[in-house]
């Protein structure tokens, strides 16, 4: 008799965790992002949320859960149960930048995450002060070259993005930019503003407004494209051949979710990335929205091409992991 109670309870668990994955979402569905409110990864998971929420038929939240450069919301994200209403709205910085810049890192890219999609690119913009007499990235050289050490350039800090790009910069270029950190990247973006700081380098979802108001000049794209939003302002690669420090977002789910949600997720995505005002209003907050329908198994291909990048970069700029 007890036998056939349990071969019973057995078969009837089966068809109950399958028939979970295919009735997912039953309940709110929680995006951590590993920044605070308002910050670029922020903006863009919050407009994928609300149209997740409509086409899901569930309430998709935002928990923000910033700190230690990403590792607190990472971490979080990778031990969270996988059962499909915990995802990690991940940036690039924590999945491709941070292995190579913290020794004995509390969470693993490739073994702790299953990408669900590529979301979009990240671009940031390199800007200055109206005062600063450039008017492109080869001008603002050339400036450097002829006062060595002279010109400030506001970075979030020499180990995050922007901070990378500035040192990049100055091994390329051979300039001797001064860089300033700083623990909130807005009172680097004020500093700027003000005239405190020459330059800066910021997303281009904080700054393009600022550029647009005429209280900054953007001189490049940090990266090997322009903007959409922004077809007059360079690339830094049409000064420096090759530079590419643009960021991106990623979907990624805590490893052991149901393939059949992730799957689900993945169309979700895609049907969010085809809505008109999402292609209308990314663009102008300085993203570069992925084609929709890249697939799970693409967004791993790209971050383990990524990692092999940002191995190369951190050689280059002899960084090693602290």
């Amino acid at each position: 008799m007890m036998r056939a109670s349990v071969l019973t309870a057995a078969l009837l668990l089966m068809p109950v965790t399958e028939a979970s994955s295919q009735a997912w979402p039953q309940r709110t569905v929680t995006f951590i992002v590993s920044q605070a409110a308002g910050a670029s990864p922020d903006v863009m998971a919050r407009m994928m949320a609300d149209r997740l929420s409509r086409s899901l038929g569930q309430t998709v939240v935002i928990e923000n859960k910033p700190g230690a450069g990403n590792v607190v919301g990472a971490t979080a994200a990778a031990r969270a149960a996988p059962d499909g209403y915990t995802f990690f709205f991940a940036t690039s910085a924590a999945l491709s930048v941070n292995p190579f810049m913290m020794k004995n890192l509390s969470y693993d890219p490739q073994k702790d995450y299953a990408p669900v999609a590529l979301i979009t690119r990240s671009h940031q913009l390199i800007v200055a002060h109206p005062d600063v007499p450039a008017k492109n990235l080869a001008e603002l050289i050339a400036l450097d070259k002829a006062s060595p050490g002279k010109y400030t350039m506001a970075v979030d800090g020499p180990r995050n993005l922007a901070g990378m790009t500035a040192q990049a910069i100055n091994i390329r270029a051979g300039t001797k930019f001064l860089m300033v950190p700083s623990n909130n990247i807005n009172a680097g973006l004020q500093d700027t503003v003000a005239g405190r700081i020459h330059t800066g380098i910021f997303s281009a979802s904080i700054a393009e407004a600022l550029v647009r108001g005429g209280q900054l000049r953007a001189l490049a794209t940090a990266s090997n494209k322009r903007l959409a939003a922004a077809p007059n302002v360079p690339a830094a690669a049409e000064t420096l051949p090759g530079f590419d420090f643009s960021g991106w977002f990623m979907l990624v789910a805590p490893t052991g979710t149901p393939p059949e949600i992730i799957a689900k997720l993945n169309a979700a995505v895609g049907d969010a990335l085809r809505d008109p005002q999402v292609q209308e209003l990314a663009p102008k907050l300085g993203f570069e929205l992925e084609p929709p329908g890249t697939t799970p198994a693409e967004a791993s291909a790209f971050l383990r091409d990524q990692l092999d990048l940002w191995s190369k970069t951190t050689k280059e700029l002899g960084i090693v992991p602290e």
